[in-house]
């Protein structure tokens, strides 16, 4: 028995990889030209979150999406979630449909094909570079000077202890959020690490739970206050994290928002 499960989990990484390449191919055409100029950003946008839907629904996961909020599509928010797996990146694709940019670890960057755009659309951290940490404020101050939204994953990457619930935040987004005047949007992701963590052999086709908070506004806080910021952010998505652990959730999937 034991041996068919590692067959199966071998087999399940194979496909995700698959499933990730196949509407690259198909939209690549498409998608070179929308990254010669950054104003075809918001049609490259719209294709990710094709690509994205892609990959979910061909791994066999189906998302439901609990909101507190609508995203104003006129507004600039920064977007923070909980960081426990790669389908992360997939699933807030898949429910933010105001277009933004993530700030994301460059080792991804060596992926094939997805690497290539994720170069050149994404802002890229080496976390161990304080030179790098300065570009990326400057890359996500050009990209909310366009009317774009910024992603972070505060944590600052994928606890390695998967036992821990939700990791302490570091302070870049809120910095950021501070520095523009522009909401905190908190997003809680339930089951991404049980669907596909970053542990080779574990996951399993099935539900992914979400759900989108009341931004947490900014306008009038200053540099001093972005640590109440912080851990007010943590807070609203630890809490939802003990929340979904505590009880399933039966609805049935919203794919659409």
């Amino acid at each position: 028995m034991k041996g068919i499960k590692i067959i199966f989990w071998t087999l399940w990484r194979i496909w995700f990889y698959v499933v990730m390449a196949i509407p690259i191919l198909i939209m690549f055409p498409f998608l070179i030209l929308s990254i010669v100029s950054y104003k075809g950003y918001p049609y490259y946008f719209k294709m990710s979150r094709i690509w994205a839907k892609f990959i979910l629904f061909g791994m066999g996961f189906y998302y439901i999406v609990k909101k507190e909020y609508r995203l104003d599509p006129k507004k600039s928010y920064m977007i923070v979630a909980n960081h426990t797996s790669m389908t992360d990146i997939m699933l807030m694709l898949a429910i933010v449909r105001n277009p933004f940019v993530f700030v994301g670890k460059k080792e991804l960057a060596k992926i094939p094909l997805f690497g290539f755009f994720y170069r050149r659309t994404c802002i890229l951290v080496d976390r161990n570079c304080s030179k790098s940490k300065n570009e990326v404020f400057k890359q996500a101050q050009m990209r909310l000077s366009r009317g774009l939204s910024v992603c972070i994953f505060p944590e600052g990457g994928v606890p390695e202890d998967e036992s821990l619930v939700l990791d302490t935040f570091k302070d870049g987004a809120f910095r950021l959020a501070i520095e523009h005047q522009i909401a905190i949007l908190p997003i809680t992701f339930a089951d991404n690490k049980k669907r596909f963590s970053y542990s080779f052999f574990s996951g399993s086709p099935g539900v992914m739970r979400a759900k989108i908070h009341k931004p947490i506004e900014t306008e009038g806080k200053l540099p001093i206050d972005r640590k109440a910021l912080r851990e007010a952010t943590w807070e609203v998505i630890h809490n939802q994290l003990l929340e979904f652990n505590t009880k399933s959730d039966n609805s049935h999937p919203n794919t659409t928002l």
